[in-house]
């Protein structure tokens, strides 16, 4: 077979509902709420080739948003040249925060996977492993669900005996800070020290006064690392290396900054501990790049979030550690929409040792429920 070369860029919008989920105090957390639905538009990202060849992936809509800036780049380009395709679009997209690159470079790979008939994690040089997962929560609500420092104990319970070795905490928004402290100190003791737990204020702490005193509380719970505590962002050096200065708990930071080079710098300012990776905003290609980068420091890298690419690249590098399920809820079915046939995440999608494993099939392994996405399509882009 020749070499493919990119002919053409298709879209597919699609809906899909989250049961029981409504939003917090100010609208952009997802939360517990019985009755209540939530709307949410999922793409469809397809590049097609002349050898008949289709890289897929399935995003949100707002990782394409920055898509038509680059499209004529694209269209022409050889389909297995991702290393130049990835530097290409860094730097034409370096004043939009590199939004969109991620997942071109998922389907290229993906592409790829389909052209040498095997799937990424050989591509990548791994193998087959069990990637043992936390159980990640969504936030915490005021309406019968994850509502009382009690509630998350008893689903980090649910959690523990379902076979899970980690659970996080996404705690409450607005900066409930007592709340949150009796949260860490409650999971703790029903858990006992037989599970990993961590911490996921998703910047919602107010200050950087409040983030020491939940850091405190982390450290006093063993916690297994604290993740972007407070509204800066989660993108201060200088912060986060004060606050290493006076918690003991490691920081996870890096998931709101974009690319190898400030993920870099954060390590070397000594402004966390692990470094996060984010298919989603760097690509298969930018996270490799950052694993090497972490294993080079002698630090461990941990991937964000679930789905089909993370599991390929856990199982293609050694300085990792957890699995990220979520987000789940002890009252519904979490936040995962339909998509796949064949795949899927989700409490029950661990084994009872508490992990799960890499697709087999070509490229990323899965098969598009094309079925349930056309019944629900609202939008359709072909860009030749």
């Amino acid at each position: 077979m020749s070499k493919p070369i990119i002919t053409a860029i298709e879209l597919t919008d699609y809906t899909s509902t989250l049961v029981d989920f409504g939003t917090d105090y100010n609208g952009f957390n997802q939360v517990y709420q019985a009755g209540s639905t939530l709307t949410r538009t999922s793409t469809v990202l397809q590049i097609h080739t002349d050898v008949g060849l289709t890289g897929e992936y399935l995003t949100g809509a707002v990782q394409l948003s920055t898509l038509p800036m680059f499209l004529h780049y694209l269209l022409g380009k050889p389909a297995l040249e991702r290393e130049r395709i990835y530097q290409d679009v860094k730097r034409a997209l370096r004043q939009q925060a590199r939004v969109g690159m991620a997942a071109i470079d998922v389907a290229l790979w993906d592409l790829a996977g389909k052209y040498y008939n095997a799937p990424i994690y050989e591509l990548l040089g791994g193998h087959v492993r069990p990637l043992k997962c936390y159980a990640s929560t969504t936030h915490g609500d005021d309406n019968g669900g994850l509502n009382s420092p009690e509630a998350y104990a008893d689903f980090a319970q649910r959690c523990q005996e379902r076979g899970y070795p980690a659970f996080k905490i996404h705690g409450w928004g607005g900066s409930q800070v007592e709340r949150e402290i009796a949260t860490i100190r409650a999971v703790r003791a029903r858990v006992g020290e037989g599970m990993d737990l961590m911490l996921d204020p998703a910047c919602e702490l107010e200050t950087f006064a409040d983030a020491v005193k939940v850091g405190r509380a982390c450290d006093d719970a063993r916690f297994y690392w604290l993740e972007d505590p407070y509204k800066d962002g989660g993108i201060s050096q200088f912060a986060h290396r004060k606050l290493r200065q006076l918690v003991r708990t490691p920081l996870l930071q890096t998931e709101h900054v974009r690319t190898l080079e400030p993920h870099v710098d954060f390590a070397l300012a000594d402004a966390t501990d692990f470094l996060r990776g984010d298919v989603g905003y760097d690509g298969i290609t930018g996270v490799v790049k950052l694993a090497h980068a972490a294993e080079g420091l002698g630090l461990d890298i941990e991937m964000h979030g679930p789905g089909p690419a993370q599991r390929h690249l856990m199982s293609s590098v050694r300085n990792t550690n957890y699995y990220e399920m979520g987000l789940l809820h002890p009252c519904n079915a979490g936040t995962f929409g339909p998509g796949y046939t064949d795949y899927a995440d989700g409490f029950d999608a661990v084994d009872a040792q508490g992990c799960v494993y890499v697709p087999q099939g070509p490229g990323l392994g899965v098969t598009l429920d094309w079925d349930y996405i056309h019944a629900h399509t609202t939008a359709h882009l072909c860009y030749r």
